[in-house]
């Protein structure tokens, strides 16, 4: 099994930038597609990002140029830099795994998530 762990959420101001991070453990195996989603109260789970084992990636539209998605496979660790917070990112992100080839933008292409962690944005 594959556990993922993620952290760096909190409470922000509008304008305000944070790194989430996700480390992931167990049976990871190489060549394994990492993800971003969010749920924000009373609104279905979006996709945020997916970044490929040789580092492709791939941005909704509102995470482009504002979110960067990034990995340290050697710590088996997926990374999502947010600048230029807003309001409405408030939302619990989770980290999702992917252990065959492909990035799907659909959570129903992911095998394993994280617990998630809050990212509260203030105005």
């Amino acid at each position: 099994q594959v556990q993922l762990v993620e952290s760096g959420g909190g409470l922000v101001q509008a304008g305000d930038s944070l790194r989430l991070s996700c480390a992931a453990s167990g049976r990871t195996s190489s060549g394994a597609t990492m993800g971003w989603f969010r749920q924000a109260p009373g609104k279905e789970r979006e996709f945020v990002a997916v970044i490929t084992w040789s580092n492709l990636a791939f941005y909704t539209d509102f995470a482009q140029g504002r979110f960067t998605i990034y990995r340290d496979n050697a710590k088996n660790t997926v990374y999502l830099q947010m600048d230029s917070l807003k309001p409405e990112d408030t939302a619990v992100y989770y980290c999702a795994l992917r252990s065959m080839v492909g990035v799907p933008t659909e959570s129903s292409g992911y095998g394993y998530w994280g617990q998630g962690t809050q990212v509260t944005v203030s105005s």
